[in-house]
């Protein structure tokens, strides 16, 4: 079974939905934005990615900006920020068994499909 992340706005993350459906799965579709990931859940595919939170921030974002630029925070306190402030979470993040991708570009995820 994979599952996506996903934000049905988003071009790359629209990209990355197809990919998987034109591998011959249907993906379970996670809205983040309106069922954000818990901290230990956001935590796990930071760990399986073997990426840092700050990798995987979208620091175009207006509420990093204005909220966050230039501050320093520890892994677990950017965890926190990117689960109340979802829209900070870079995507579609895929996952398949134990694997786990950011589909930035949408082609990273065809070694796991």
């Amino acid at each position: 079974m994979i599952k996506i992340y996903h934000n049905p706005r988003c071009r790359k993350s629209r990209e990355t939905l197809s990919l998987i459906r034109e591998a011959g799965h249907e993906p379970e579709i996670v809205e983040y934005l309106q069922n954000p990931p818990s901290a230990s859940e956001l935590k796990e595919l930071l760990k399986r990615m073997g990426k840092k939170p700050m990798e995987v921030i979208r620091k175009g974002e207006e509420v990093f900006k204005s909220n966050f630029k230039g501050k320093s925070y520890s892994d677990d306190e950017w965890i926190s920020i990117m689960v109340e402030n979802p829209k900070l979470i870079e995507r579609p993040i895929v996952v398949k068994g134990d694997e786990v991708r950011l589909g930035r570009p949408p082609e990273s995820v065809k070694e796991i499909l």
